[in-house]
């Protein structure tokens, strides 16, 4: 696990990765190096509830994810929303993070977003009690910042009372604040990623090869 004892934040990705693909692994990697996390828990979604549900079933982006964190030290994996075999939700989520058996309810945890989720976020379920379980670190093309003025009132309220400049504060609470990072843009997608091996096209240098050697095996994504 990336867990440090010394209570450096942890970062939390959860999404349907349906399949992971370097987009995803370059998040997370690179929000670790800018707010110095101590390193990221992946989460699946069992079953989504804001969004059509997942090309391939469940374990078997669980398994994805495994091969493609396998030989990062500094990632890890959570099962328990593929296996509790129920809708996911993201407090939900966190709360059961909070208890003493997991993180507990002094850790900071930080829930990394793209810029598409976080304008989406008003729509989420409860998203307004995301701010007592997480901080929120939301990624953003380089020299392209969040456009406050174009976020959902509410959220552009949220967003100006939360925002910190400094990344090196999420340390000192356990929740509350949203910082933003700019990270390395890859036009990779997961629909495009699945309409290419319906097709039969080249997938390579999109995914990791032990992700794509997974989907021959099990013959994934072609259509039937």
């Amino acid at each position: 696990m990336p867990d440090r004892p010394d209570g450096t934040p942890l970062g939390i990705f959860g999404g349907t990765f349906d399949p992971v693909h370097f987009g995803h692994l370059r998040l997370a990697e690179e929000a670790i190096e800018a707010l110095d996390l101590a390193g990221v828990r992946w989460i699946p979604a069992g079953q989504p509830a804001l969004r059509e549900p997942p090309q391939v079933a469940a374990g078997q982006r669980l398994a994805m994810v495994r091969l493609a964190i396998a030989d990062n030290s500094r990632f890890s994996v959570d099962a328990a929303e593929i296996e509790a075999a129920r809708p996911s939700f993201t407090v939900p989520t966190l709360q059961r993070l909070r208890r003493a058996d997991q993180c507990g309810r002094q850790r900071p945890l930080v829930l990394l977003l793209g810029a598409d989720a976080f304008a989406a976020l008003s729509g989420w379920h409860r998203w307004q009690s995301l701010f007592a379980l997480a901080h929120l670190a939301v990624a953003h093309r380089p020299g392209f910042p969040i456009e406050v003025d174009r976020l959902p009132p509410a959220l552009a309220e949220s967003y100006r009372e939360r925002h910190c400049a400094d990344p090196a504060l999420l340390a000192a609470v356990p929740a509350g604040r949203i910082v933003t990072f700019a990270m390395t843009q890859l036009a990779i997608s997961a629909t495009r990623i699945r309409a290419l091996l319906a097709q039969g096209g080249s997938v390579r240098y999109l995914l990791p090869e032990a992700v794509i050697a997974h989907i021959r095996k099990e013959n994934l994504y072609r259509e039937q």
